[in-house]
């Protein structure tokens, strides 16, 4: 098998040309070039989710990234005025995520952005060929989540792997 037909390289090749054409399109039709892809999926999380409480958590989860990573990321969003952060009733050490009127203008346009690139994207894919992908998308998502559980629950809490396993 050549290691352009493992999982791993189609699917990265797949990620960098997704984003390398978001931020072409971007950039050469909206003048959006200060947005990040990333950037732009979080607005919509917290703009689809206006209704409830998110917090960094939220985000680590939705989009599998790792807690530095968020971060680093809500961080930056606050800092360019997309976001920012409120104490919550319950517990003032938590902070929950909330959109600010510049994050919510950001994603009305980013989301235009994303409907173009999708139709590009799924043109000559049937819907029963998008259903299959879907599905598969969906068993390796499991299976990664499943595996990265079990490694996990492998390591003793010192994050040193435990005997026997």
């Amino acid at each position: 098998m050549s290691r352009k037909d493992t999982l791993g390289f189609v699917i990265k090749t797949l990620d960098n040309l997704f984003f390398r054409n978001m931020f072409a399109y971007e950039t050469s039709q909206r003048g959006m070039d200060e947005v990040t892809v990333m950037h732009g999926w979080i607005l919509g999380f917290l703009y689809e989710n206006d209704d409830r409480d998110i917090f960094q958590k939220d985000i680590e989860t939705e989009f599998s990234i790792a807690r530095s990573t968020v971060t680093s990321i809500v961080k930056l969003m606050e800092k360019k005025g997309y976001i920012r952060r409120e104490s919550v009733e319950q517990d003032g050490r938590l902070k929950k995520l909330v959109l600010t009127a510049r994050g919510r203008k950001i994603h009305e346009q980013h989301i235009g952005c994303i409907d173009v690139l999708e139709a590009r994207c799924k043109r000559n894919i049937t819907p029963e060929e998008m259903e299959a992908f879907l599905a598969v998308a969906g068993k390796l998502k499991q299976n990664l989540e499943e595996d990265i559980a079990c490694s996990y629950a492998r390591m003793s809490p010192s994050g040193k792997k435990t005997e026997g396993r």
